[in-house]
């Protein structure tokens, strides 16, 4: 059922792209193939890649063609923005908290209690930041461009043994958070471990790691992390990160104007096909959850109580340990105000 849900969403964007009239249809172009690197399977994160696969196929008469290798084929998760600056593929799913010094601004996204948990504000304010200075510098060392956000969801977490019913029971705990949502959870007493979502697995099974902040919901099934764990947390929601797509800037610039604007113009298809396939697995894993994990949901009081330790403090300590190397304080802000200015739309 999932599945279906999952393919009935995608398809119905993918319909309404096609009736669209933002893009002429036959745009005609030289043969091109673009190879895109991802980690784990194809899952709701890749959805939106693989409906533009098709898009700009179809645009092209089968002339731009996009195959997505995913599972770490052509590259290993932590070395995607290496491989872009050697030329070796066109585009990667990356994830800003398996390589925190290769993207330093990008770690804004991962600072806990951030005012996204909204997917409309989410979206809008992530877009508005893949423009932004800061973060456009980041992909150029690399040799790349950002694309589209993953619009991840906000985290919660999993795990294995005695729940964590109030805030001191994770004293102690490992807990696979990376980025500011590491930090904020080291605020509680846990010990951080940023492990890749391929790898979280093989930790819950070997006993190194006692639970895992992932999407929620998502990523947690996608990942089989359900299939290990004992409880979830239902209205932690300490934040989330940013695994999206960037695209080669060699790549992308050699590519004739009218194949550049079939991927930029397409940019919509990517985040509404992303979103549809997050919300479609919703009805089917938070049904599966209760059925079958113990739920854990905070009081008030607790949120606020950890957002006081975990939230304004951990943003601070992250201003303080970059403001020499970029204008954190800067990147923050304007993170903040594009989230005011969704809410204000």
């Amino acid at each position: 059922m999932k599945q279906t849900l999952k393919s009935l969403a995608v398809a119905s964007l993918a319909t309404m792209a096609t009736c669209g009239a933002a893009i002429a249809a036959n745009v005609d172009g030289p043969s091109v193939f673009w190879k895109i690197s991802m980690y784990g399977n194809s899952r709701a994160l890749t959805s939106g890649m693989e409906a533009l696969a098709e898009k700009v196929a179809e645009e092209t008469d089968g002339k731009f063609q996009i195959r997505i290798f995913y599972a770490e084929q052509l590259s290993p998760a932590r070395e995607n923005l290496d491989g872009l600056k050697l030329n070796a593929f066109e585009g990667a799913g990356i994830c800003n908290f398996y390589h925190p010094g290769k993207n330093p601004a990008w770690m804004v996204f991962s600072l806990p209690f951030l005012p996204i948990g909204d997917p409309e504000v989410g979206r809008y304010a992530r877009m508005r930041m893949f423009e932004h200075p800061a973060i456009v510098a980041d992909m150029a060392k690399w040799n790349a461009i950002p694309y589209v956000s993953g619009l991840l969801q906000q985290f919660e977490l999993m795990g294995k043994g005695t729940p964590p019913e109030k805030l001191e029971d994770w004293q102690g705990l490992q807990v696979r958070a990376g980025g500011g949502l590491g930090d904020a959870m080291e605020a509680l007493g846990a010990t951080k471990q940023t492990l890749s979502a391929s790898e979280t697995l093989t930790a819950f099974q070997n006993g190194t790691v006692d639970a895992a902040a992932f999407p929620f919901t998502y990523a947690h099934v996608a990942f089989k992390i359900n299939e290990e764990a004992d409880w979830y947390t239902a209205n932690l929601a300490p934040g989330t990160s940013e695994c999206g797509w960037v695209l080669n800037k060699t790549a992308f610039e050699a590519l004739p104007e009218a194949y550049q604007a079939l991927l930029m113009d397409n940019r919509d298809l990517v985040l509404d096909t992303q979103q549809a396939a997050y919300d479609a697995e919703d009805e089917v894993n938070l049904q599966l959850f209760e059925e079958t994990l113990q739920k854990i949901t905070y009081s008030e009081e607790e949120l606020a109580r950890f957002r006081e330790i975990a939230g304004r403090p951990v943003w601070e300590k992250w201003v303080a340990d970059n403001q020499d190397s970029f204008d954190a304080q800067g990147v923050l802000d304007d993170f903040l105000s594009y989230a005011e200015e969704a809410r204000a739309r």
